[in-house]
């Protein structure tokens, strides 16, 4: 059995769509990290290779750091990457809005799709499914394919899951069965 401990890295205050821009996480909350560091087993941590996942996972101060994996990164947002939903909507209203409203194939120019974004991370977290106890340190899109994979839903069930800030989701994997746990659960 593999329990999976999914934690959302700490924020970045930026108002539009971060995806691939490597915008640095604000941990001066150390309150918050030292009640996420209480809560999370001693267990070796793996996060996506950006500096918001990379320092957080840091924060952590795990005994066993894994490799950095590019394949835990958020969407791609391509060319709406640091644009506010409203800048898009006003140049491309059908496209932005049939990606967040119908999440699949639907990709904005330049970037992903929820599909490709679930394969990503599916591929990933499956590498790590030989591990008892696994910390990864994610993104809200990363975290929320691995809700929708563990429930069984879709994708736009999935977004309807809230995923804050430094907050905790953890699912188990046994014998090719999904467990849900918490999910986004702030300690």
């Amino acid at each position: 059995m593999t329990r999976l401990w999914l934690v959302r890295h700490g924020p970045t205050h930026a108002k539009s769509m971060v995806g691939w821009s490597d915008l640095p996480a604000d941990l001066s909350d150390t309150a918050a990290i030292a009640r996420l560091r209480a809560y999370l087993p001693n267990a070796p941590v793996v996060s996506s290779d950006l500096s918001r996942a990379t320092a957080t996972a840091d924060a952590l101060s795990p005994q066993h750091r894994l490799p950095h994996n590019p394949a835990l990164r958020e969407i791609h947002f391509g060319a709406w990457e640091l644009r506010k939903f409203s800048e898009v909507e006003a140049e491309d209203p059908d496209t932005i809005r049939a990606f967040w409203e119908q999440p699949g194939h639907i990709a904005p120019p330049g970037g992903e799709s929820w599909n490709m974004v679930r394969a990503r991370v599916d591929d990933a977290i499956d590498s790590y499914l030989t591990h008892d106890n696994l910390i990864v340190v994610a993104h809200f899109g990363a975290i929320l394919t691995q809700v929708q994979r563990a429930l069984g839903i879709g994708a736009y069930a999935a977004f309807s899951h809230k995923i804050d800030n430094l907050s905790v989701t953890d699912l188990c994997y046994d014998q090719g069965q999904w467990q849900v746990g918490r999910i986004n659960h702030c300690p």
